[in-house]
């Protein structure tokens, strides 16, 4: 008997993680349909790809078309990006929460969002908390297979500039042999090990909600 070919949600395609993700949906035999919710234009050309160009601050107005067997949360900003916290919390809790209420509504019973490693509601650091904060309420949604990703430092290559984030890889380079142990999970990531890991979790089995950076690194073949 034939597996049902899937239909996936992706938002935040146009970045380093989520243009990964869809390469490797495109290429899944187990996907039929991937639908893309972006701001602009992806990119992609391929058969299997429907664009959906929206407000991700307004979600809701789309729900009719919000149709899917999994949704894949990989929208995500930097301090160096958006310095103003009002707008920084809109994007990292306000867009992943509505779409995971959005899978509660439409019966979607599989959503995945990036967050990052040190999220914690009650953290003291402003971006640990909004990420701590985001994740406590997709979990408190109780959508059937839900799965947080918290990467460490992401290792890809972005058109936009982040002094940070440069200096910290070129740390890490250097001291990456000192991360051993429980500290291992500090080590960089490359994006395409967390979209790998992403599509491991649609397709297989995996209770643990929080899925820490050596553990996605460890579903992800890297």
């Amino acid at each position: 008997m034939k597996t049902k070919e899937k239909t996936a949600i992706v938002l935040g395609a146009t970045g380093v993680t989520g243009s990964a993700l869809v390469s490797l949906l495109t290429q899944h035999n187990a996907y039929a349909k991937i639908k893309l919710f972006s701001r602009s234009l992806s990119g992609f050309t391929h058969a299997k790809i429907d664009e959906y160009l929206v407000d991700l601050h307004d979600l809701e107005k789309h729900k009719s078309s919000f149709t899917a067997d999994e949704v894949y949360c990989c929208i995500g900003t930097t301090k160096a990006k958006t310095p103003d916290k009002e707008t920084y919390k809109k994007i990292d809790y306000g867009i992943p929460l509505q779409a995971a209420k959005l899978c509660r509504e439409n019966g979607i019973g599989t959503y995945m969002v990036i967050s990052a490693l040190g999220a914690n509601a009650s953290s003291s650091v402003f971006y640990n908390k909004v990420k701590g904060q985001m994740e406590d309420a997709v979990i408190a949604l109780q959508i059937p297979k839900t799965h947080i990703l918290q990467p460490s430092l992401i290792a890809g290559k972005r058109d936009e500039k982040r002094m940070g984030e440069w200096l910290a890889k070129q740390f890490f380079k250097v001291f990456q042999f000192l991360l051993i142990g429980s500290l291992k999970k500090y080590r960089p990531i490359h994006p395409e090990t967390i979209a790998k890991a992403m599509v491991w979790l649609g397709n297989n089995e995996e209770n643990t909600i929080k899925i820490q950076s050596d553990k996605i690194k460890e579903l992800g073949g890297e």
